[in-house]
């Protein structure tokens, strides 16, 4: 008699899936390069390298209540994240993460078969949830400066009638903000639109759109505590949602979905902002001045950015083989080669003292040719 496979009860669709391709962190690079941490200039997951708020370490080491379960309402964290960005508490889910929301809307709205419209390139996750939930994933491609084909979208929707569309902005991996008017035209549309914030302390929170959401009932924003205060590792998320989409995942979601210390160093960051504030403005900074500095390198070609990296394009050498010399310097960036990203890096941006290692990595690149 042959063995029981318990493979062959694998949905199909998820047997045929490509697995997501996530960075890594500096314990297992360190082993990887044969090089202690902090000689590692890891510039390719868009972190924060100043890390939390001072407040948050002091808040997380004081804090005597790790062995009672999570607030499941969040109520503390709501109430201080309606005060940030200005809408009612009502309308606000945290999440572990904004990955976890992002799955959350996938599994609500789809059912086997049912569409969602992604805009490549861009952050790759949302591609990802729509399939594990079963959903057909029809991409609508940016245009070669990365903004949005809107005819190509309204098109899409008219055809297909897909219940969710993705949107980031800034965009990952460009940097690129969606404008207003074209936000409110795709706002027309009879789909939910999701627009994923995650970057837009670096562009400005003057160019957020989650105060339009207690007014639109088809728009959804998601925020994270990833990039701005540095919480990459604890992951906390949240979403602003019209009421009615709310009340569904209020009996959606896991109970304890929040962990007790990412709770505690939300509050804590949210207690100082203007600490965190200055620390977004030293990356913008940084930022400017890797748009300057790359722009001097024959053959690269960085973009404008608003979020906490920068695109760039490499013409004469393959971007792999610039990848793989940067990483035997110790530095680490993204590199891309495909669709949309032929032949590209991403940089982060880092302290002033990681910009230094990565034009002195790339100097000694190109004298030795």
């Amino acid at each position: 008699m042959d063995a029981f496979d318990p493979l062959a009860l694998l949905r199909p669709d998820i047997a045929a899936m490509e697995a997501y391709t996530p960075v890594l962190p500096f314990e297992v690079l360190s082993r990887q390069l044969g090089r202690p941490p902090e000689d590692i200039v890891k510039l390719d997951a868009n972190e924060n390298p100043y890390g939390p708020s001072p407040r948050v370490l002091e808040a997380l080491m004081s804090f005597r209540w790790y062995h009672i379960y999570p607030d499941p309402q969040q109520e503390a964290l709501r109430q201080a994240l309606a005060a940030y960005v200005g809408v009612p508490a009502a309308l606000i889910l945290p999440g572990h993460g904004a990955d976890e929301l992002i799955d959350y809307l996938c599994r609500l709205f789809l059912q086997p078969g049912d569409r969602v419209i992604d805009c490549p390139p861009t952050f790759g996750m949302y591609g990802f949830d729509a399939r594990l939930s079963g959903g057909h994933v029809l991409e609508v491609w940016r245009r070669e400066d990365f903004s949005l084909d809107v005819e190509g979208i309204a098109e899409a929707v008219a055809r297909a009638r897909p219940k969710l569309l993705f949107l980031t902005s800034p965009n990952n991996p460009d940097g690129s903000l969606i404008p207003p008017d074209v936000l409110r035209r795709l706002l027309a549309l009879p789909v939910v639109v999701v627009v994923d914030e995650a970057y837009i302390e670096f562009a400005g929170l003057e160019h957020s759109v989650a105060t339009w959401v207690p007014q639109t009932p088809n728009l959804v924003v998601l925020r994270t505590f990833s990039k701005w205060a540095g919480l990459a590792g604890l992951r906390l998320g949240y979403g602003i949602f019209p009421a009615a989409i709310m009340a569904q995942l209020w009996k959606f979601k896991q109970p304890y979905n929040v962990n007790v210390a990412a709770t505690v160093a939300g509050l804590a960051s949210l207690a100082d902002v203007a600490c965190l504030q200055e620390r977004v403005a030293r990356l913008i900074a940084e930022r400017e001045r890797l748009i300057a500095e790359l722009s001097r390198f024959p053959g690269l070609q960085p973009l404008p950015s608003r979020a906490n990296f920068v695109l760039c394009r490499v013409a004469g050498r393959p971007a792999a083989e610039l990848h793989r010399r940067l990483r035997e310097h110790g530095v680490l960036v993204r590199y891309y080669d495909k669709p949309g990203l032929r032949n590209c890096i991403r940089v982060s941006a880092g302290r002033p003292q990681d910009t230094d290692r990565l034009l002195t990595a790339l100097a000694a690149i190109w004298e030795e040719g």
